[in-house]
């Protein structure tokens, strides 16, 4: 499993947010810079970050991104899962979708069931409270 380079930016782009000092707002331009991310892109990571209502956006000149909670209550997860989707790390783990005749009788799909427990809680447990303000 690699993780995408879509919530790979996203991340990024939600650490130099949450790194931002108090009150002020991270633009498109700020952040697509900072974070060498491509601008039209991270428009589009924003904006779904938006939808999942981690990111509150203000429009106008003065207008950019926050982060929607505190950085403390954002988490890893949060943000991956908002991008790509829940996390499965096998199709047995996925919840109606594995097709494979040895479900019923499959001993691995409890090995992938832990793990991908694990993981997830690992992922639940970083959060962006981690990173420093940084100086405007």
């Amino acid at each position: 499993m690699q993780l995408s380079r879509k919530a790979d930016y996203a991340l990024r782009a939600i650490r130099h947010i949450s790194g931002l000092p108090k009150g002020k707002l991270g633009s498109i331009n700020s952040i697509a810079e900072a974070e060498s991310i491509p601008r039209e892109f991270l428009a589009k990571i924003l904006k779904d970050l938006t939808r999942a209502g981690i990111l509150v956006s203000f429009q106008g000149v003065t207008g950019g991104y926050r982060l929607a909670k505190q950085p403390k209550e954002v988490t890893f997860l949060d943000v991956i899962e908002a991008i790509d989707g829940p996390i499965h790390l096998n199709l047995c783990t996925e919840q109606g979708t594995c097709t494979c005749d040895q479900f019923n009788k499959c001993d691995m799909k409890d090995f992938w069931s832990v793990q991908e427990d694990q993981f997830k809680k690992a992922l639940s447990k970083h959060h962006f409270g981690r990173y420093r303000r940084v100086r405007a």
